[in-house]
């Protein structure tokens, strides 16, 4: 036996054997028992429905901690579990169960964002500007530009894991390096990185819908826009790329060793990836000009005092209806660019092209719509019962009294989050469930809902990579099978795990320093500490 097979053998048997190993395989057991995210709901509705009956069967209160006067105070300072097991309860759910689908907050946001993401995409704007990020990047920097590509892939969904990840292990490969660390680098970026960005993507107006109606469990009139984290996750964006370079130049790369050719499948030859074209970076150039241009026209409704986008009340652009319809410029921001493209390199020629690009995209989201039918059920139900906020009463007053109100709570909420993620993949699957719970838990502690979300998309983001239940997971294990026919789970498991154990202790540090250290916003008008 070579002493690369040899080394090869004793990575895959350290992957696979060991307590670490023996907890993931636990994990993916017990995360298998789980039914379908869409049952879970479902069932999870009925399960509040039935609680709250037994509750308010037995008139189960707690005393009201906010001070009279406060907003959504009962007059008698009692919080009580309202049962939805009798005739009021039965007419409630039978004549809102449209309402709380229709008016669940991150339906519509989402949607309309993905219109014109879905034609930057479709058109194929977003593959060549990923393409020409990463093969365009000096060879010492390549690395850099492969996470740093991923995370920015996020603002299109699955692009960069249909399209970076494939390219990262060609790139990788042909410059002699080892494919792994190249799909190492760029799944890190793409799935460990997916919460930050350069941008506002889909899953801000996702998350910040339900953290607003969340937060209505104690402030009724509380608003949460899309845009509350983007400070934040523009730096986290830096700061992941430099760990994730970090970890696959200094780590993974080393302990993977040279490639051995013949580990490769059979179809490896047939897998390729083109190099940017001179039509293709003519486009980009031109969708790069009409951004420019957007920009420049949506700077003169905001910049110049008393522009129509500010705030008519305070002249700033805090609380303006830029902010809170960021939304609609998403939607501009990426159709625009993505059809000025398609024009030029001759994959969009008319309205039809567009529409259809469309089309494919909402056709793609049916499952998330089904799934947002069931979410809204049970959100709406938690509200309605007031359990949400009797349980982050109770939690609020247990962690008081265990001395973990000050800052150190988040280091406790966001190994939570990364903890639940390995079982309960989907961001917003996972948010539905705890936000009712958590941000009402911690706005009672004094912290803002923004800060609470900036620390929930930290351990949502950095276990995606070493959880067999991310949706993704086994379109990566298919791809690194390309270059390694026999690899297993426990190899893959394996060799994206100090990717998490790196991001979640530097994006938590970061998340201190920024917040309490600097006391810095964690985006446009975003506050720290919620006041009542």
């Amino acid at each position: 036996m070579s002493s690369r097979q040899s080394d090869t053998s004793s990575f895959e048997e350290e992957a696979k054997s060991g307590w670490f190993a023996r907890f993931l395989a636990t994990v993916e057991w017990l995360g298998n028992l789980l039914p379908h995210p869409v049952t879970l709901f479902a069932l999870l509705s009925i399960f509040i429905v039935i609680l709250s009956g037994i509750l308010g069967y037995f008139d189960i209160a707690v005393a009201d901690p906010r001070p009279v006067g406060a907003k959504g105070r009962e007059a008698d300072g009692m919080i009580e579990v309202i049962s939805l097991v009798n005739a009021e309860g039965l007419q409630k759910i039978v004549t809102h169960l449209v309402t709380n689908f229709t008016g669940f907050a991150p339906l519509g946001t989402v949607l309309v964002a993905l219109l014109g993401v879905s034609v930057a995409e479709h058109s194929g704007m977003l593959s060549a500007l990923m393409r020409s990020i990463v093969m365009g990047a000096p060879r010492l920097l390549v690395t850099f530009a492969v996470v740093f590509a991923g995370i920015l892939s996020n603002t299109a969904s699955e692009l960069g894991y249909v399209v970076l990840i494939p390219l990262a292990a060609m790139i990788f490969h042909s410059l002699g390096r080892h494919p792994f660390a190249g799909l190492a680098a760029a799944f890190a970026g793409v799935s460990a990185g997916y919460s930050a960005n350069l941008l506002l993507g889909t899953i801000d107006p996702l998350l910040s819908g339900i953290t607003e109606a969340a937060a209505h469990m104690i402030d009724p009139e509380y608003i949460v826009g899309p845009e509350v984290n983007w400070y934040f996750m523009f730096i986290s964006t830096f700061i992941i790329a430099i760990m994730g370079t970090y970890v696959t130049d200094r780590i993974v790369e080393p302990r993977l060793g040279k490639y051995n050719e013949e580990h490769a499948s059979d179809d490896l030859e047939s897998a390729s990836m083109s190099a940017v074209t001179d039509t293709e970076r003519r486009g980009l150039k031109m969708a790069g000009l009409s951004f420019v241009v957007l920009c420049a026209i949506l700077a003169l409704t905001i910049v110049p005092e008393g522009g129509p986008l500010r705030n008519p009340e305070t002249g700033g652009v805090t609380g303006s209806p830029f902010l809170k319809g960021i939304v609609a410029f998403i939607f501009i921001t990426f159709a625009v660019p993505g059809f000025v493209y398609g024009r030029v390199v001759g994959t969009m020629r008319n309205d039809k092209d567009v529409i259809n690009a469309m089309s494919k995209s909402m056709g793609a989201m049916g499952l998330y719509i089904t799934l947002v039918f069931f979410a809204a059920q049970f959100v709406a139900f938690f509200k309605w019962t007031n359990l949400g906020t009797f349980m982050a009463v109770k939690g609020a007053a247990f962690l008081q009294a265990a001395g973990l109100d000050g800052p150190s709570v988040f280091i406790l909420f966001i190994l939570m989050c990364g903890l639940v993620n390995l079982s309960l993949g989907s961001a917003s699957a996972q948010w539905a469930v705890t936000a009712p719970i958590f941000i009402p838990m911690l706005m009672l502690l004094g912290y803002a809902p923004e800060v609470i979300q900036a620390a929930y998309r930290i351990g949502d983001s950095v276990t995606n990579v070493i959880s067999p239940m991310m949706s993704y997971f086994g379109l990566i294990l298919a791809m690194a099978a390309k270059y390694r026919k026999d690899i297993g789970m426990g190899t893959l498991i394996a060799m994206m795990l100090p990717y998490s154990m790196v991001f979640i202790v530097g994006w938590t540090i970061l998340f201190y320093i920024w917040v309490f250290l600097l006391g810095m916003p964690v985006g446009p008008g975003a506050a720290t500490y919620y006041q009542p």
